[in-house]
């Protein structure tokens, strides 16, 4: 059995179908861990994501964990109910009305007590030790940033031998671009930094995606950004914008098609990009 089944058991349900018996594990869990002194902040940012949210923050209250951490929750302008969801789990949410990405990470990292903050997506599930993996490269010298890397769960269209095939293609490409852009490898479920010098940096608004790496790219002025390799610091996230593909053979072929347009990119390194105009938020 695969450490996130159980995870899976109520992934997908909405907040009163899960039963009482696990929300109130959740929510004791959540309780003994939250510290009033927090070295590590965690920052789960969700929108609509009742379905998934109690799974996630599940499986972040399974964390093992030796130093004080707090979990903090950003509500992201649902309609749905998952600021119930935060508060069944024993995280109460911070509400955010202004609707995207970066106005949700910017919440979570004003609101960070932590000396690192690591940022979570609310549809992904994390491993027991993903929490302090990913903190102590943090506190290694010199550096100010820390990436990983993610699978996807196997399931009735995407089998595991296929998301293998998929997974290892896309790590060793991820992982020849590291070396001269990080910026373009970091993904925000799998994204930790120094939180002083990301204040300093900034959160971008003004972009409907990108936020992370723009993050990433002014991180680079502070110190090193590592990447983590280790299956402890691998969480397994839902097929989101994978699933408009229509399968994984059309995601491959799509992908494999954008790195090898991009392929000098392993190559070269580069400080500041061109917003595409179709990235930028429109103004009301």
């Amino acid at each position: 059995m695969k450490w996130y089944s159980k995870y899976l058991d109520i992934y997908g349900k909405a907040i009163d179908e899960i039963s009482p018996g696990i929300l109130s594990e959740i929510n004791g869990k959540m309780s003994r861990m939250q510290s009033e002194t927090p070295l590590i902040t965690v920052a789960v940012i969700a929108h609509n994501e009742e379905k998934r949210l109690a799974a996630c923050l599940w499986s972040l209250a399974d964390q093992k964990c030796d130093y004080p951490i707090e979990i903090i929750g950003v509500d992201n302008n649902s309609s749905d109910r998952t600021s119930l969801a935060y508060s069944e789990c024993g995280v109460k949410p911070l509400v955010e009305t202004r609707q995207s990405p970066g106005w949700a990470r910017l919440k979570g990292l004003e609101n960070a007590r932590g000396k690192y903050t690591l940022t979570i997506d609310s549809d992904t599930m994390y491993p027991e030790l993903y929490v302090q993996t990913m903190a102590e490269r943090l506190m290694k010298e010199g550096v100010v940033a820390a990436g990983g890397f993610w699978s996807y769960y196997p399931d009735s269209e995407h089998s595991r031998f296929s998301l293998f095939l998929y997974e290892t293609f896309r790590d060793i490409y991820l992982w020849l671009l590291h070396f001269k852009r990080p910026e373009l490898v970091v993904r925000g479920m799998v994204f930790g930094h120094v939180t002083d010098p990301a204040r300093k940096v900034g959160i971008r608004t003004d972009i409907i995606r990108g936020e992370d790496g723009s993050l990433a790219l002014g991180l680079k002025e502070f110190g090193r950004i590592e990447f983590v390799y280790s299956h402890k610091a691998r969480p397994v996230t839902g097929y989101g914008t994978m699933g408009q593909d229509g399968s994984i053979m059309k995601r491959f072929i799509r992908v494999a098609w954008m790195r090898l347009k991009g392929i000098s990119d392993i190559f070269t390194k580069k400080e500041k990009y061109e917003d595409d105009q179709d990235n930028l938020v429109k103004p009301e």
